[in-house]
């Protein structure tokens, strides 16, 4: 199995953690910026937690839960109860040195995406009203965005957090793009992690993960549930005629832009496109 694939460890509470320190391996040596975590609760359970030096965007991928942080009650929620209904996500930022407390009124899945936190925000909820949505490419290339926590939206000091939907048959992520040179404006450094969904659930995908010089190669089958680790070079999606693929993109790096330089030998695709 590629050390990039990280499969759930069980069907029930915290069944993915990854940090910068377990994260480290031998095709990503220098992560250092993205934690990705997701807990399934049944109805009545609850997860409390310390966010320490990482600020965090909790996204309730499906189900509805009270969520609290900082001393604040935001009540009960989540409105899509199948992260396939294509109902944009609740979520909820908590900064750095904080706490904050989950309670599933139904069976959900809470997904907790971290990064370095400066201490610049706020606590604050993001509701549907503040997600937008947007179509992207064409033909077999298209698929559906709801842009979380991009940089246009000023609530985090390093995440950048994003959701997608890819229709079976079609590619994502695509044409093969990538940012891993801190070079703004040209590009920016960004570490990445793939949280992927198959619609239905029994299905599979492929990620493929490449550099330039090929010096890492993978290709991924990747099942419901299962989270890519994106360390550098080119990260295109595939879902198979049959299958519709989600993923919940996590991204960080030393500045909360994305700036990325599609594939050489694919630029045309881009260029024919725009």
């Amino acid at each position: 199995m590629s050390d990039l694939l990280i499969r759930p460890s069980g069907t029930s509470g915290k069944i993915i953690d990854i940090t910068p320190d377990n994260a480290k391996g031998p095709k990503s040596p220098d992560w250092n910026y993205v934690g990705f975590a997701v807990h399934r609760l049944e109805a009545g359970e609850i997860v409390h937690e310390a966010t320490g030096d990482r600020e965090v965007i909790l996204v309730i991928v499906e189900g509805k839960a009270s969520l609290a942080a900082d001393g604040q009650d935001f009540g009960v929620c989540g409105e899509r109860m199948d992260v396939f209904e294509f109902i944009k996500p609740t979520c909820l930022y908590v900064p750095n040195d904080n706490e904050w407390k989950a309670v599933a009124e139904t069976n959900c899945t809470i997904a907790v995406c971290s990064a370095p936190g400066k201490g610049g925000h706020p606590v604050r909820l993001i509701g549907p009203d503040d997600i937008g949505s947007e179509r992207r490419g064409k033909g077999a290339n298209t698929r559906h965005i709801h842009p979380i926590a991009m940089e246009e939206f000023d609530v985090a000091d390093s995440l950048l957090v994003t959701e997608v939907f890819t229709p079976q048959g079609n590619w994502s992520s695509y044409p093969p793009h990538r940012h891993d040179e801190d070079d703004f404006p040209h590009m920016t450094y960004l570490e990445e992690t793939y949280y992927h969904r198959l619609n239905p659930r029994q299905g599979f995908g492929f990620q493929r993960v490449f550099t330039d010089d090929e010096s890492l190669d993978e290709t991924i089958a990747v099942s419901d549930g299962d989270v890519v680790l994106v360390p550098k070079g080119h990260h295109p999606c595939g879902a198979p005629y049959g299958y519709d693929m989600y993923y919940l993109n996590v991204m960080a790096g030393p500045l909360r832009k994305w700036r990325f330089e599609n594939h050489p030998d694919h630029e045309w695709i881009a260029l024919r496109d725009a």
